[in-house]
């Protein structure tokens, strides 16, 4: 996080100098005109009411005791608790209603002088500023030298937690500022790590003081590309090597092939081996340098997640069938955001899902959606189970419960399995052997 430079405040809208304002705790800063603006945000401005003037890394307190309760949801640490309270389903809808700051009573313990801020600024308050900039920086002693890392996860009113332990909230979690959120480009999902505040007077939670990295890489490395949704996209062209002898996952890599970028769905009846046969190609791909491996379980068996967790990858998010329809949505959300950011900054994601049965449709769909080839750059992969298939996968591999219950392989189902276009994958020669397979498949069913 770089020190506040003039030129940059003055290149800078006058929103965002407002933001960075607010955040300082400046008095009456939106009479100011832009220049005296810049003056009062360089030369330190009249603190809230404890004094200490806030750094942009770091949340204002809770309103005191006493004070008007007509206030709603800001962005701030102690706001920021309230929002945590309410049940998840209600950020980003009730939590920031109303649109407005605290609405506060002027008083003597909370206003040193009436003064214009203006006026607080002077060649006496420098010392003081050039603090407040300190603090910013997270170079002052309040920070405790801990270095936290976990998971965003983007509250409704802009501003952020830091997940410790996703994806449930724990005591251990980190408060990120509105500010933070939008110098970094934040979404949900990003791993970042920075040092750690302790909580001031009235802050329920400690505050990240900067951000150190973002998924890996450094903070001052944010993409710069487009949405991921306006990037262009192509089929997959580049084959996913299973390289496995096991008869079911060497039937899938030549008659049912997956390229990054695929948007595939393992199908079939209930035992029929769509968990099993996810498990396997896990296993297959696990340890590869080029693919950023996410592993999501939703609406699965106690012991179905007690098997996983014993894998080689651990799962990001494990939820029973036990979870609400939202809380397995947002778990499935947050991996699909991180995968994102990973394929739009050139790298290649897989996601898997086990599984799409316990979302709500449209989640399903949104989940499935997300996975494409980029064109100029990246991927992200999604291969899933689901009872059957949703519409738009790129690759179905349907598993036949005859073949599973009786202990036959490969147990893929080459009628109605396929993949689009699979030329590109395997090659002309490739396709063709795929279509006589079939074709004799189906003769032998019929």
């Amino acid at each position: 996080m770089a020190v506040l430079e003039r030129s940059e405040l003055e290149a800078s809208p006058i929103a965002d100098l407002h933001a960075i304002a607010d955040q300082l705790g400046l008095e009456d800063f939106r009479r100011l005109r832009k220049d005296e603006l810049i003056d009062a945000i360089l030369g330190g401005g009249e603190p809230r009411q404890d004094g200490a003037g806030e750094p942009l890394a770091g949340p204002a307190e809770h309103p005191e005791k006493g004070e008007s309760d007509e206030h709603v949801s800001g962005g701030e640490n102690g706001d920021a608790g309230a929002v945590e309270g309410r049940d998840r389903s209600e950020i980003g809808g009730t939590a920031a209603e109303g649109g407005g700051r605290p609405r506060r009573r002027r008083s003597s313990r909370s206003r040193r002088s009436t003064e214009p801020a203006k006026e607080e600024t002077g060649a006496e308050d420098a010392p003081r500023a050039k603090a407040d900039r300190s603090e910013i920086e997270g170079t002052t002693a309040e920070g405790n030298g801990r270095i936290a890392e976990g998971v965003v996860e983007l509250l409704g009113n802009g501003s952020a937690f830091l997940r410790i332990a996703p994806p449930e909230p724990s005591d251990e979690d980190v408060y990120i500022s509105a500010a933070q959120v939008r110098r970094c480009e934040l979404i949900s999902g990003d791993r970042v790590t920075g040092p750690v505040r302790t909580p001031r007077r009235s802050e329920r939670y400690p505050s990240l003081v900067r951000i150190d990295t973002i998924n890996g890489a450094s903070a001052d490395t944010v993409s710069d590309g487009g949405r991921y949704e306006d990037l262009a996209v192509a089929y997959p062209s580049e084959r996913l090597a299973l390289d496995s002898k096991e008869p079911t996952l060497e039937a899938i890599e030549w008659l049912a092939p997956l390229g990054r970028g695929s948007r595939a769905v393992i199908v079939g009846a209930a035992r029929a081996g769509k968990t099993e046969t996810l498990r396997r190609l896990l296993a297959a791909v696990a340890g590869r340098d080029d693919l950023e491996l996410t592993l999501v379980l939703v609406g699965s068996r106690p012991e179905e997640i007690a098997q996983w967790q014993e894998g080689p990858v651990p799962p990001a998010a494990a939820l029973s069938f036990a979870a609400s329809a939202d809380s397995q949505g947002q778990a499935v959300e947050r991996a699909m955001d991180a995968a994102k950011r990973v394929a739009a900054r050139g790298g290649h994601a897989l996601v898997l899902i086990d599984s799409l049965d316990g979302l709500a449709p449209h989640a399903a769909r949104k989940a499935l959606v997300a996975a494409r080839n980029l064109r100029d750059g990246g991927s992200l992969t999604v291969i899933a189970t689901a009872t059957r298939p949703l519409g738009g996968e790129t690759t179905v591999i349907a598993l036949d419960v005859a073949l599973t219950s009786t202990g036959r392989q490969p147990i893929l189902d080459l009628v109605n399995s396929g993949t689009l276009k699979p030329e590109l994958l395997v090659g002309e020669d490739g396709a063709e052997a795929i279509t006589k397979a079939r074709a004799a498949a189906i003769e032998a069913a019929g």
